[in-house]
């Protein structure tokens, strides 16, 4: 049996738009409803939701079956948790608040065995069908998905030296961090926010590295897949349901 290719990590090497969503109901149930909507790739969340390990696993299994590529944020950058994702089945990893070169190497070295990393070896896994992948060792560095978070006014004034890191598939903003790093907590749309990601995100477009973020405005999204970001989740699975039940109830109210 031999390594299936990762979808998401070829489409934004070529440098096609690829669409999302953030995941952070710790349900596959709810996975499972999105799985079939045919979203490019979805995050599923383990910094700011209330996901485990056999959370993240059952939300992997659901998407296993689909065309979307499932993949996950660790709590940190902590190559012990890197390898349990790895292990599970996770075709990608976005790694929170990288803020050096250093950490983004660090990040790196853990999708990677060793003498090309740390990540520990274990030959029976999900992510390789138990031992059935024949050609999984040979494999898996070039099809995982390794996306770097910049979170900070000093990490976008490194994002070029952050970028050119070996392994990095992509860079990927967060506006809310960032607003907050300006002292404009909440403020994740403001023009200021979005004037400094694109100081940076400019540089890298013409270098042909895959930039994305993630923002809950889908005419924003658009714009911002038309302009030259390459992946853009557009919402996030728990917002939708909040939004949904608010309209609805308002709806309902407004005609009684």
């Amino acid at each position: 049996m031999k390594l299936s290719p990762n979808p998401f990590t070829h489409a934004i090497r070529r440098g096609e738009k690829q669409i999302g969503l953030w995941l952070t109901s710790a349900s596959s149930s709810s996975a499972e409803v999105i799985a079939s909507a045919g979203y490019d790739w979805v995050v599923v969340d383990m910094e700011h939701a209330p996901n485990h390990m056999l959370s993240v696993l059952s939300q992997l299994q659901v998407f296993a079956s689909s065309t979307t590529t499932a993949l996950a944020r660790p709590n940190w950058n902590d190559a012990v948790e890197v390898k349990r994702l790895l292990d599970m089945g996770a075709e990608g990893l976005v790694f929170p608040m990288i803020q050096t070169v250093e950490e983004a190497e660090k990040a790196v070295a853990s999708t990677r065995y060793p003498p090309r990393g740390i990540r520990g070896v274990s030959g029976v896994t999900r992510a390789n069908k138990f031992g059935r992948v024949t050609d999984y060792f040979d494999k898996v560095e070039n099809e995982t998905t390794i996306i770097l978070q910049l979170e900070t006014v000093a990490a976008i004034e490194r994002a070029e030296e952050i970028a050119s890191v070996d392994g990095v598939s992509g860079i990927f903003f967060g506006p809310a961090d960032i607003s907050a790093d300006m002292g404009m907590l909440g403020q994740t749309m403001a023009p200021a926010v979005w004037e400094l990601i694109w100081s940076a995100a400019r540089k890298l477009i013409v270098k042909d590295i895959p930039v994305g973020t993630l923002v809950l405005d889908p005419q924003f999204a658009t714009k911002l897949l038309k302009d030259g970001f390459t992946f853009v989740a557009c919402g996030v699975d728990t917002a939708l349901l909040a939004r949904s039940a608010d309209n609805l109830l308002t709806q309902v109210k407004r005609n009684i």
